[in-house]
């Protein structure tokens, strides 16, 4: 590995204007409540980072490390994350007359999700700041992302999972050595014991967009599909939506790529994708809302989807309208077709999060908001095996 030479400054409120934090010490929310993000030096990266530069390094998330929060490359718990490959799906493609239709594949990351991206820069920062103990809420892919980057880096994790999760998420997870609590309820009843365990314990809450550092991980994606694009950006992207990190970072990742001078102002239309049982930003999207208030009774086979109320909201509200996105839930019943299409005339048997994006994009093309000409990317958020029960029963195998 070359040269390691971040350029984070300090941390700054995603809302208000609350003083500038250092990077020295551990950060959760901003004390208005809403998320903190990293701020860097962009002048100074691009004087240290080219585009054709990238071209040298390792086929990891690592090759940002510029734009990246970290200080010290001996405390990356790296399992080879990032650098997902990006499918083109032309009999996928050829059903809805768009210009190009591709799909970002994030189950080859480590722990078969992309929540390894988050994960691994988070953990990397946790060891810089001398946290030993981490925990958070999760619908799955989460904490098997956890568990293995904290084995990784020899320190420990708390993990509360809902008690109806899939066995496959839990025996992952505690294979890899996490202490994994079983809750009544949903992701954000786990949330509240994690919050209870970090005042009682002192283990830092590792919870979405509660610190600063997953969504610099997840940001990522946004830096590997400008690459991938030979530093362009497709005109649209559907992307399946719980938290919503991955779409905040990748937003802020094209701001920075713009400040940078790898890019020009264009933007990929953002399309949020949630299930009909659990759709909180996309009724406060029509609705004309700045924020979503939780959804009762949520419910569908997609977990990740699962996520009743989101501290992010705000920011996914604010990037679909800056965009000129939308925002499509889809039924259960859709999402097991879409899976069962690309499984069979793709060879990508996804994750029903990501099975859940074409469904929505069959939606947005007979409605006609997609136009003939749009390159569209589709974002598998993970594999199908630690979701096998729920695949089973949707698909009658």
């Amino acid at each position: 590995m070359t040269a390691w030479c971040s350029t984070a400054t300090d941390i700054v409120c995603t809302r208000c204007d609350a003083p500038p934090r250092p990077l020295d010490r551990p950060h959760n929310l901003c004390t208005c409540g809403a998320p903190l993000a990293v701020r860097y030096d962009l002048e100074r990266a691009r004087d240290l980072l080219a585009p054709a530069t990238l071209a040298t390094r390792e086929t990891n998330l690592w090759r940002y490390r510029e734009l990246l929060p970290v200080q010290n490359p001996a405390a990356c718990p790296t399992l080879g994350e990032g650098m997902t490959p990006l499918l083109h799906l032309p009999r996928l493609e050829s059903q809805i007359a768009c210009g190009r239709l591709w799909l970002k594949d994030e189950s080859l990351n480590p722990t078969n999700s992309f929540k390894a991206r988050g994960m691994a820069v988070a953990v990397a920062r946790a060891v810089e700041l001398g946290l030993n103990h981490l925990a958070l809420p999760s619908a799955g892919n989460a904490g098997c992302a956890l568990a293995a980057y904290a084995a990784r880096a020899g320190i420990r994790a708390s993990i509360f999972v809902p008690r109806d999760t899939e066995r496959a998420f839990v025996d992952e997870c505690r294979a890899l050595g996490a202490d994994v609590t079983l809750v009544d309820g949903l992701i954000h009843d786990c949330g509240a014991r994690v919050r209870d365990g970090a005042a009682e314990h002192g283990w830092f809450d590792l919870s979405t967009l509660k610190e600063p550092y997953r969504l610099e991980g997840k940001k990522t994606l946004g830096y590997e599909l400008a690459e991938q694009f030979g530093w362009h950006l497709p005109d649209v992207i559907l992307y399946p939506t719980g938290g919503g990190t991955g779409l905040v970072g990748m937003w802020k990742a094209f701001d920075e790529m713009t400040a940078l001078g790898w890019i020009g102002p264009e933007r990929p239309r953002l399309v949020v994708v949630q299930a009909a049982g659990c759709a909180p930003i996309v009724r406060a999207f029509h609705a004309g809302l700045d924020r979503a208030p939780l959804w009762e009774n949520a419910h569908t086979f997609a977990l990740g989807l699962r996520v009743p109320v989101a501290v992010g909201d705000f920011l996914m509200l604010r990037a679909l309208r800056s965009s000129h996105g939308t925002a499509v839930a889809v039924e259960e019943t859709e999402i097991a077709a879409a899976g069962r299409e690309l499984a069979q005339q793709e060879g990508v048997f996804a994750s029903p999060e990501g099975a859940a994006t074409w469904a929505a994009l069959r939606r947005l093309h007979t409605d006609g908001w997609i136009r003939e000409r749009d390159s569209v990317v589709l974002f598998n958020t993970g594999g199908w095996y630690k979701y096998a029960e729920g695949w089973r029963t949707a698909l009658g195998l």
